[in-house]
């Protein structure tokens, strides 16, 4: 009886005759639900509207005093808004905000950024990155283990991006340097990167903020007049900061209370102030040291400016603080001058505070000077904030503008330290045998149209090739290519003859495809080359210069293409670039990052400064001028090239630039102000000017080269003559042979 109830409990009725119920229907089941798509196992955070005062303490303590990190206020304002929306109301006890600060810290100096923390777009991009791992109020960890610098990927990239290292260290691909002794880019070539001058960051430095600051705005043919003020503020405001981070100009943390002796009073002043020039009115008498700029008023007097003011210059009675002919001092350049205000009283009732004869911002009177010199150089580690390249490296040295990323390449702080490694694993001169690989032959005025200039290629180039695998490493050609500007017409074949002088260079390029192959080429134009000789007829091009037009060099680059057909490379090298490289006048070539930097520059600058040199000093007494001139002895045991070479370096590196001359004498383009700028201070700057001797000098630890004049013809016979240069030393020797 229970079994049949239990059948008739079970019995479903049948909708249609044709289907009856079963005899022994099967006994239903549990029914399963199918697990959701999604399983909420994250706990849901509500978000909070957190007022940016709230943060601020903890932001302080963790960008500031652990990071040494300045916080704007606007992106102050967008660290909360984030922190209120990812972590809401437990941001402060469960300390799931002090683990998003750290992280954006990290990746702000991992990425290069400047030491004050500002609201753009790399910090926008950071924001969107930690938004993609945030997982109940918190950075989720990886199941790969992923270190810190490699868990960051820009939003909309795919998981196997996101396992690549941060955006500083990916233009070198160098993750895990110390530990993979075995990369794959194993050759010092791969290494290196030729930056245009057009494609370095153009970057102004910020008086208030104290930092570089990226300008973001296109660059144009055309700016605003505005850009060509900004030009010159940007020069003075930078050698003004690096004069006042200099020990002579920092006066002492603690003044000295106690009473001077009588003969105390006369004791040397220890430290050096600089007065803006409006401040001189109403001190006739005085003494003072002016900072500024040399120029030439329109009627023809010599004046000073600084950002405050121009004064007249009197400089009979100077005398330069270097010593008699130890450097050029021309209008356009940025000067220290010591010397007496003297006022200019207009007669009875004058109030003698200069009279009214200045015209804009000169005030009345004249400077009388007694010294004149440049502004002190700074060594590339003290610009950078970095102990010295013979000390092991420390990130924590100073203070500096390690953080700047001035070629686009990489921060000294970030990248410094793996590159340096990885520098010496690649350069060390681990055999004799290797040192031949280690060199860059650098080349000047390398003239197409004269044949003479053509065979003395071919014997540089035989030199090197009679070694066997052992080639060096770069080879750098340098203009001007042509000896008269073509383009300019005058009776000259004009492109066409342009063309079938680089057709004769890839002849003898092709008689050495072993060069081709292994080595790196280089090509930067002079004032000659198209197509600005076009207009411009031999005179000064606007500079920086683009590189020398593809239509022109089309036969250098099959020969090129030909060397690497003949023999294909290693598996090894599939990296290494075989293709010539042109770039502009001047261009920056990077070895291993900011591990080694090398500026590249085409000027025939000797001239330039001997045309435009100031003379004074001659209202000095006989007396005077044997007290305090150098003994006869050590000018004559110094010969002239070494000579004009202690001149050019003196005269050029203070400057912090390439060109410190008016737009009038030497053209710049305004947006493109921050490609000439020597700061900081290279490794190496190669000064290709071919009316001035070869040489090879170094000063305050930037080694300075002239390649010279490739073939020069003399007495005896034709001097050829270059400058090898030694990667892993970073110094040049000059050489030359005689081809008769």
């Amino acid at each position: 009886m229970a079994a049949t109830f239990r059948l008739q409990e079970n019995t479903v009725p049948s909708s249609s005759p044709a289907f009856g119920t079963p005899v022994h229907p099967i006994n239903p089941r549990e029914k399963r639900i199918p697990p959701p798509a999604f399983k909420p196992s994250i706990p849901t955070i509500l978000p909070i509207l957190l007022p940016p005062a709230s943060l601020r303490p903890l932001a302080f303590r963790t960008f500031t005093k652990k990071h040494n990190l300045t916080l704007s206020s606007p992106a102050l304002q967008s660290l909360a808004t984030f922190v209120g929306k990812h972590c809401g109301s437990g941001w402060r006890e469960r300390g799931t905000a002090e683990g998003v600060l750290e992280e954006v810290a990290k990746a702000w100096k991992k990425s290069g950024g400047s030491l004050i923390v500002n609201d753009g777009s790399l910090l926008k991009n950071i924001l969107k990155t930690l938004e993609s791992l945030m997982s109940g109020g918190k950075i989720a960890s990886t199941k790969t283990n992923l270190s810190r610098q490699s868990s960051f990927a820009f939003a909309g990239e795919s998981q196997e991006l996101a396992r690549r290292p941060s955006l500083a260290e990916t233009s070198f691909q160098s993750q895990d340097l110390e530990e993979d002794e075995g990369a794959d880019i194993n050759h010092p070539r791969a290494w290196i990167k030729v930056v245009s001058a057009f494609d370095q960051p153009r970057l102004s430095y910020n008086v208030h903020k104290k930092h570089f600051e990226k300008i973001t705005t296109k660059s144009t043919l055309l700016p605003s007049p505005a850009h060509r003020t900004q030009l010159f503020r940007d020069r003075y405001n930078l050698i003004h900061q690096r004069l006042m981070r200099n020990e002579a100009f920092q006066a002492p943390s603690v003044a000295n209370t106690r009473s001077l002796k009588r003969s105390d009073s006369t004791s040397i002043q220890q430290y050096y102030k600089l007065t803006p020039i409006a401040n001189l009115l109403g001190r006739n008498g005085s003494n003072h040291v002016l900072l500024g700029m040399l120029v030439i008023t329109p009627t023809g007097t010599l004046a000073l400016n600084d950002l405050t003011g121009s004064i007249t210059l009197d400089l009979q009675h100077a005398k330069p603080l270097q010593g008699v002919d130890s450097s050029w001092f021309c209008p356009g350049m940025v000067v220290l001058i010591e010397g007496v205000y003297e006022e200019e009283y207009s007669g009875a009732g004058a109030s003698g505070l200069g009279a009214a004869t200045g015209v804009g911002g000169t005030i009345g009177g004249k400077f009388i000077g007694f010294s004149i010199g440049a502004p002190p150089s700074e060594k590339r580690n003290a610009t950078l904030g970095v102990a010295d390249s013979t000390k092991q490296q420390d990130v924590g040295v100073g203070g500096g503008f390690g953080w700047t990323d001035f070629l686009g390449l990489g921060s000294e702080k970030v990248m410094g330290t793996k590159m340096r490694k990885l520098e010496k694993r690649l350069l060390a001169p681990n055999e004799e045998e290797a040192a031949q690989q280690r060199k860059m032959v650098i080349l000047g005025e390398v003239n197409l149209d004269d044949p003479s200039s053509l065979e003395a290629l071919r014997a540089v180039l035989r030199v090197y090739a009679s070694e066997d695998e052992l080639t060096p490493l770069s080879f750098m050609l340098i203009g001007n290519f042509v000896s008269h500007p073509v383009m300019a017409g005058g009776g000259s074949g004009g492109s066409i003859e342009y063309k079938e002088y680089f057709n004769d260079l890839a002849t003898v390029l092709a008689d050495f495809p072993t060069l081709l192959r292994t080595s790196t080429w280089v090509f930067v134009p002079g004032d000659n080359d198209p197509w600005a000789s076009a207009f411009s007829a031999g005179a000064s091009n606007p500079v920086p210069r683009p590189s020398i037009p593809g239509l022109f060099t089309s036969r250098v680059k099959r020969a090129f293409a030909a060397a690497k057909a003949e023999v294909p490379l290693p598996k090894t090298d599939d990296n290494v670039p075989v293709e010539p490289i042109w770039t502009s006048n001047p261009t920056r070539i990077s070895i291993f990052g900011p591990a080694h930097e090398i500026t590249v520059f085409r000027d025939d600058i000797s001239s330039r400064l001997r045309r435009n040199a100031l003379t004074f000093g001659k209202a000095s007494t006989p007396e005077d001028e044997d007290d305090e001139e150098m003994p006869d002895t050590t000018s004559a045991e110094i010969p002239t090239p070494t000579q004009i070479a202690r001149q050019l370096v003196l005269s050029l590196l203070p400057q912090s630039n390439l060109s410190p001359f008016p737009l009038s004498t030497r053209p710049v383009l305004w947006d493109q102000g921050s490609a000439m700028s020597l700061y900081p201070l290279p490794h190496t700057l190669v000064l290709a000017d071919a009316e001035a001797p070869a040489f090879a000098v170094t000063f305050e630890g930037c080694h300075v080269l002239n390649p010279g004049k490739l073939c020069r013809d003399e007495g005896r016979g034709r001097r050829v003559e270059w400058v090898e240069y030694d990667c892993w030393g970073k110094r040049g020797e000059v050489r030359q042979i005689w081809d008769s």
